[in-house]
């Protein structure tokens, strides 16, 4: 039932077809985020429309609400979302760090995850706060933050909730560290993320479903040999696929460099996925790399600001508020053939938000997700015809 398949390179960037029960997901591929069984704002005809081909959803949020078990009795995840594609599911690993080191540090998901890009704007938030997680041996417990009720994920629960949930791709619980913890501690979660990678492994095993597939996870922050002991120890193991995840580094430079020491340890003929990575800089960065599959909540954060991706803008995109846009009777970019650049203009936009209009988020968020899988396939041509490098100057070098 499943299939990977490379069928052109360009240097190390792969153009692949990724085939699972749920239907083909053509490499590299934007993977749509649906933490909470939706991807906020749009309905799954709109992204089917898109042409988005794959969404991840998340098993720590789908745990808390509405649980596991009323989605397995409703029929599955897919049945339930109203979604026929194929479905990622992530362990909750980045939110469980996120209620408990994250909020010791002050690491956010977007704003902060590159603590020394301060030149855009990013920072640590100083928002910390009392950790909701404990983590042992065995697993993490964790306090909801939606009612206080106390909770236990360990390797073998998070194949449990992805089996209830039907997933095409289940991912293996990790630990995630913080840029800001040192050597020793890194790797200690490395190790432990290793051991429950195995446990879970065999615990998929045991539970034999040939619909659905696991993938392992490297960790080891940003530093070198963490990352090529994890690569090599997860590539060792029997997985369908392999993520890299955990700290990218401080900075964009230090990302390059974990897939530089990472990509090369990983089975050629296995995808990648690289987990919450997506502005359009990153994108030509991690394909040309060897990413296959990548998530970012982005596209639909930035729309619910008001904040609409634009080729030819600065750092691709304009703030549809600002007011030189209150009489702009053109699209949000003139390129763009999504069906909110072919029915409405800039100016009927901003009113939308101004008037806080429920509809302006929809038509913002369909916009970018349409540019960012728009950008997808001309990649792919791109690395068919072998000329990625020539499209990564015509977008990054203004």
């Amino acid at each position: 039932m499943f299939s990977f398949e490379i069928i052109a390179k360009d240097q190390e960037a792969r153009a692949g077809k990724l085939v699972t029960p749920h239907g083909l997901v053509e490499t590299p591929s934007f993977v749509a985020v649906g933490t909470q069984a939706t991807v906020k704002a749009v309905s799954t005809e709109d992204l089917g429309k898109i042409g988005n081909r794959v969404i991840i959803t998340n098993a720590y949020h789908l745990h808390l609400q509405p649980g596991e078990d009323l989605i397995q009795t409703m029929g599955g995840l897919h049945r339930f979302m109203g979604w026929q594609g194929p479905l990622m599911t992530d362990s909750g690993g980045f939110q469980i760090f996120s209620q408990g080191a994250g909020k010791e540090h002050g690491v956010g998901k977007i704003a902060s995850i590159f603590p020394e890009e301060n030149d855009r704007g990013r920072h640590f938030s100083s928002k910390t706060g009392k950790p909701l997680v404990t983590v042992d041996e065995d697993g993490v417990e964790f306090i909801s933050y939606l009612d206080g009720s106390r909770h236990r994920f360990t390797p073998e629960r998070v194949i449990e909730i992805g089996r209830k949930l039907g997933a095409d791709i289940i991912m293996v619980l990790d630990e995630c560290t913080s840029p800001l913890h040192d050597h020793d501690y890194t790797r200690t979660a490395m190790e432990r993320t290793h051991r429950w990678a195995v446990r879970a492994l065999a615990e998929f095993q045991n539970t034999c479903d040939e619909s659905q597939t696991l993938w392992g996870i490297v960790q080891g922050g940003a530093y070198r040999d963490l990352r090529q002991e994890s690569a090599t120890f997860i590539a060792d193991q029997s997985f369908d696929g392999y993520a890299v995840g955990g700290s990218l580094g401080k900075s964009k430079d230090e990302m390059h460099q974990v897939l530089e020491w990472t990509i090369p340890l990983l089975p050629q003929d296995k995808p990648r996925h690289l987990l919450g990575i997506g502005e359009i800089d990153d994108i030509f960065q991690v394909v040309k790399r060897g990413i296959d599959l990548f998530d970012c909540v982005a596209p639909t954060l930035m729309a619910r600001t008001g904040t609409m991706f634009v080729k030819e803008a600065e750092r691709f995109r304009i703030h549809i508020l600002n007011a030189q846009f209150k009489d702009d009777p053109g699209p949000i970019d003139e390129g763009c053939h999504c069906y909110t650049c072919c029915n409405y203009s800039r100016a009927y936009l901003r009113h939308l938000f101004v008037a806080k209009e429920l509809s302006a988020v929809r038509l913002a968020s369909i916009h970018n997700l349409h540019f960012i899988e728009s950008l997808m396939r001309n990649i792919r041509t791109a690395i068919r015809e072998g000329r990625l490098a020539a499209l990564s100057r015509e977008w990054l070098d203004r």
